[in-house]
């Protein structure tokens, strides 16, 4: 089975436009995330799936910088994105990932991986049940579940969020939850890149391990803020979207 991993990125951000490819250590965000995802031993390819919108251009040009392939589709409807984006790589598996969370941990992510291939489930999260830090989001599903789900929807809302009708679906698409170990278990600790104070966290986190320790882990995360307690209230009063599915 081909494992593929979709970043679903685009400029036109409400509350920080450009998010995505704003620079840490030198490098745009996006960058260190698909560093990261390429560190997954399981996935064997990753597509960008942004939109056609013309703001989303420079995108495009940083896929192809990157050597990654691009899929350009609707913007309100992420799912019919995903699935495209998938399609254009022969995915058997979508390793579904979102552009704003360029410190994901690649362990955590080749875990979830590791989890699907070992259990017959349709659907296997480290997100549903709040225990990570926000920002370590990974949702793995074969591409047939995912257009299963697409046939069976319109909602706008399952459209944009891309496994909300899986989720909401336990009877259709049977599914499996990673909790976290205690060691890591901080669900209040938000490291996903949504507004300027995140942002701002993010690059300190990131120029902190620099190129001595570029693929740094959710755990080594977790000590340098328990260390470092002031940093937590850089971003302690963005008010998080809930973008989990209801």
């Amino acid at each position: 089975m081909k494992f593929v991993a979709t970043i679903e990125a685009r400029m036109t951000s409400s509350r920080l436009p450009g998010k995505v490819l704003l620079p840490a250590n030198g490098r745009p965000m996006l960058h260190h995330l698909v560093r990261r995802l390429r560190a997954a031993p399981s996935i064997d390819e990753i597509v960008l799936a942004t939109t056609t919108n013309t703001a989303d251009e420079p995108l495009v040009q940083f896929a192809k910088a990157e050597g990654v392939r691009v899929f350009r589709g609707s913007e309100d409807d992420v799912m019919g994105r995903v699935v495209g984006a998938a399609e254009s790589a022969s995915a058997a598996v979508v390793v579904e990932i979102t552009g704003d969370c360029p410190i994901i941990d690649p362990d955590l992510v080749e875990q979830t991986i590791r989890m699907f291939k070992r259990h017959k489930v349709a659907y296997v999260a480290n997100s549903c049940i709040s225990s990570y830090p926000d920002g370590m989001d990974t949702q793995v599903f074969s591409l047939e579940t995912l257009k299963q789900s697409a046939a069976m929807t319109q909602d706008p809302l399952d459209r944009e969020h891309v496994s909300r009708h899986i989720v909401n679906h336990p009877e259709l698409f049977p599914h499996l939850y990673l909790i976290a170990p205690p060691s890591l278990h901080w669900p209040g600790l938000g490291l996903t890149l949504d507004e300027p104070a995140d942002y701002e966290l993010l690059k300190k986190i990131i120029e902190h391990f620099g190129e001595t320790n570029p693929l740094f882990s959710c755990l080594d995360v977790i000590r340098l803020l328990r260390a470092h307690p002031d940093w937590l209230d850089i971003n302690s009063m963005v008010q998080r979207k809930d973008s989990r599915p209801t």
